[in-house]
């Protein structure tokens, strides 16, 4: 049976999570984030979980285990899973794409997030995740690292690009149509499928 990894990305605040949570619960499978591995090590680190922290750590974890490092931990979570679909929420670099396929032998369709910087800070500063409001230098410094990784090269080989500057509803029916396409399972015409085509 080949296995499907849904892989999504996007800039911070594109709205990644929404489009991942809601793949995940229609094809009733595994949801994966990244951002948490990267969160649960800072825990095990006592590193306060602060912007500048996490996306340090981060940095820090590929500088010393390769590009590929948030996708090696993410391997631990996920090398006895036998489902037909997993959804991972948060790949931000063309080598995490090839340690999931050449590790754990998954087929991925990469699906990109996008939304503008104003739009994206907005949510941020909404979302609150750290427990404050996000500063616009925060918000720059999240986006320069998540180029540093090299999300930039990942969104470009996207096999669905999903613009998300609407309402919800907008976004629901374009994420429709990426299941509607897996669970057809015609996302072999869509979807490059492995490490080969990065």
């Amino acid at each position: 049976m080949k296995r499907l990894a849904i892989a999504i990305t996007g800039m911070p605040g594109s709205g990644k999570s929404v489009v991942a949570e809601k793949i995940a619960e229609k094809l009733n499978a595994e949801l994966f984030i990244m951002g948490d591995i990267v969160r649960d090590e800072a825990r095990r680190r006592g590193i306060e979980l602060t912007i500048e922290n996490i996306e340090n750590l981060a940095t820090q974890l590929r500088q010393e285990y390769g590009r590929n490092a948030i996708a090696k931990l993410l391997l631990k979570r996920i090398e006895n899973k036998k489902d037909k679909f997993i959804v991972i929420d948060g790949i931000r670099a063309i080598e995490e794409l090839k340690e999931l396929k050449i590790k754990n032998n998954l087929d991925i369709c990469l699906v990109s997030i996008h939304a503008s910087p104003l739009t994206r800070f907005n949510r941020l500063k909404n979302r609150k995740r750290e427990g404050k409001d996000i500063s616009w230098e925060e918000f720059s410094f999240r986006d320069k690292k998540n180029l540093e990784y090299g999300i930039g090269n990942v969104i470009a080989v996207s096999d669905f690009i999903i613009i998300n500057e609407g309402s919800l509803k907008e976004l629901e029916d374009k994420i429709n149509k990426v299941v509607e396409v897996i669970e057809n399972e015609e996302w072999e015409n869509y979807c490059r499928g492995g490490a080969e085509a990065y």
